[in-house]
């Protein structure tokens, strides 16, 4: 019996539907270049997904951060003098914590989303 060739190989894969990721060109030998190619993408995904976690952990922070010092920025305003200052602010807490408690509980549902088990 003869031995099977690429094109059989990669038909087979073809027709029952498993294909490796980083066979980029379809043929159902994945090569040194798209394994490599294939491990530099993963990489960079990792890298990106890393960066994007680390950034939105910032983002809390700084949030958490503002909703603390704001109360104090109102306190030095009315201890200054400048009641119209202090005033504004004021008026706008309202509006500001309830964005800023936004941007925390979207970081940490999507942090409890991301680390629940996938089933």
């Amino acid at each position: 019996m003869a031995e099977p060739t690429k094109e059989d190989i990669a038909a087979a894969k073809a027709a029952s539907g498993v294909y490796h990721p980083a066979d980029s060109n379809g043929d159902g030998h994945v090569s040194k270049e798209e394994e490599q190619m294939y491990l530099e993408f993963k990489r960079k995904e990792l890298e990106d997904a890393d960066a994007m976690r680390d950034a939105q952990r910032k983002m809390a922070w700084f949030s958490l951060a503002g909703m603390l010092l704001y109360p104090a920025i109102v306190l030095v305003a009315v201890l200054l003098g400048i009641d119209q200052a202090a005033k504004i602010l004021g008026d706008m807490a309202a509006v500001y914590f309830v964005s800023v408690a936004a941007i925390v509980a979207a970081f940490f549902g999507a942090q409890a989303m991301q680390t629940k088990p996938k089933k």
